[in-house]
This record gives C-alpha cells, sequence and structure tokens, in this order.
C-alpha cells in the first residue's frame, strides 16, 4: 500500500490551465494517474519506490483535452492476466513485461488520441488517431476486456452523438459506429432525433465493470444503457429519467 506516502500530495502546478479529467491507471501498473487539461497538454503522474511523484508531460490536444481513460492492462482475449499489484507502489520488470500501459485521451479538436508507452525510449507516443466526431469530444471510455474478444472504446461529443470504436486485434483498424437514439427504446415517448443524434449534447459514457453495457448521459436530462446484440447491433436496453 502507498496509503501513508501518499499523505504529501504532490503541491506542483503542473498545468497552466484547468485539469478537466484524471484517471487511475489498472491496478496491475501501480500507482499511474492521467491527468488532462485545458492547456492543450496530458500529465502521467507515476508514484515512485522514493515516495516521489515522476511527471511526464506532454502535448495532446492544441486547444484542450477533456478527458482521458484507460486501457486494460492486458490485450483483449488474453488468458493470462498479470498477477495483482505487489505492496510496492512500482512494478517489477517481470510484471510490467506482461502488462499493457496505454489510454485515450478526447479533445476539444473533435478527436480521439490513444498514447502507449515505449520501455525503450521512456516516454509516452501517440499511437493512433480516431476521427468521427464534428465537435469537441466531451468523454471517453475505454472498455474493460473481461472476457472480451475485442477492444471497445466509448466517445461522446458535442455534436450528440456516441461513437463505439471495435477493435478486433492488435493489427486491425479501428472501426466506428454511431448509437442510433432514433430507431430504440431511447426514442420512446419523445420526438425523433435525426438517425445516429441523441436529442442534446451527449456528456458522459462509462462502461459496466463487465464491459458490456454502456451508461450514456444526456443533456436532455437522460440516462441511457445500452447493449451489443448477437448481431453486432447497439440496442437502448433501458432509460432514465434524472
Amino acid at each position: 500500500m502507498v496509503t501513508s506516502s501518499l499523505r504529501a500530495p504532490m503541491m506542483a502546478s503542473l498545468h497552466t490551465a484547468s485539469v478537466n479529467s484524471v484517471s487511475w491507471a489498472p491496478h496491475e501498473l501501480g500507482a499511474i494517474l492521467a491527468c488532462a487539461s485545458s492547456d492543450g497538454k496530458l500529465s502521467v503522474l507515476t508514484f515512485k519506490n522514493d515516495g516521489q511523484w515522476d511527471a511526464d508531460i506532454f502535448n495532446s490536444h492544441a486547444i484542450g483535452c477533456n478527458a482521458v481513460s484507460w486501457a486494460p492492462a492486458v490485450l483483449p482475449g488474453s488468458l493470462i492476466t498479470p498477477q495483482q499489484a505487489p505492496a510496492a507502489p512500482t512494478q517489477p520488470s517481470s510484471i510490467q513485461s506482461l502488462s499493457v500501459k496505454r489510454f485515450a485521451s478526447a479533445g476539444c479538436d473533435n478527436l480521439v488520441r490513444i498514447w502507449g508507452y515505449r520501455e525503450d525510449s521512456q516516454s509516452w507516443v501517440e499511437e493512433e488517431t480516431l476521427e468521427g466526431h464534428t465537435d469537441w469530444v466531451r468523454d471517453v471510455a475505454w472498455a474493460p476486456n473481461i472476457g472480451l474478444p475485442r477492444s471497445y472504446i466509448a466517445t461522446a461529443s458535442q455534436d450528440k452523438t456516441v461513437l463505439i470504436w471495435t477493435k478486433d486485434s492488435p493489427t486491425s483498424p479501428w472501426v466506428k459506429t454511431a448509437l442510433d437514439p432514433s430507431s430504440s427504446l431511447a426514442s420512446a415517448g419523445g420526438a425523433l432525433p435525426p438517425a445516429g443524434k441523441f436529442p442534446d449534447v451527449v456528456w458522459r459514457v462509462s462502461w459496466s465493470l463487465a464491459g458490456n453495457i454502456l451508461a450514456v448521459s444526456c443533456g436532455d436530462g437522460k440516462v441511457t444503457l445500452w447493449k451489443e446484440n448477437l448481431k453486432g447491433t447497439w440496442e437502448c436496453v433501458s432509460d432514465v429519467n434524472s
């Protein structure tokens, strides 16, 4: 546990504008925290054995970054998972070699960027850029891969859409699918929005622990739950008025 050492917080200012999102890495990777800021930069804070925080700060989205979300520590479909983190805040190299350090960021440039850590250069590099939204990307959520054969990322945008990005293998391209409230339970009892559009700005997306149900919060005061059916189509299975 690193709780006792964490009593003395890192007081230095890492960013020059608001920090809009923070996200802890999967526990297998140790105490690592990613932060997204309106100054257009990302910071990744790693807690070290000497009780200090190591900070990597780098440019991400030029006009501002809104959200970050970590990928699972193991690749989809893996039958062997890395053992749980030991008491020490940093991981032995044997455990690190089984783990993947990767996360996604969402920006005001309408883009989602995927970042991976390179052990050889000890730095974070942009691996891929996902294009599909026409306005600010407000949130991004990488699905847990418990039993799932592929990778899923959900993104929510000012353009009133939610995109599901799917990757079948490490070498496959990301394929995007837009949720369609107009053809589902989400539109029952109200005016039909345009196909592929929610009634208002979509603010947040969040996956269930199993990674098979997506919760979506919209500016119309509703939370909707979505699930992929056996045909590969995403359906709204429940909606809640807040």
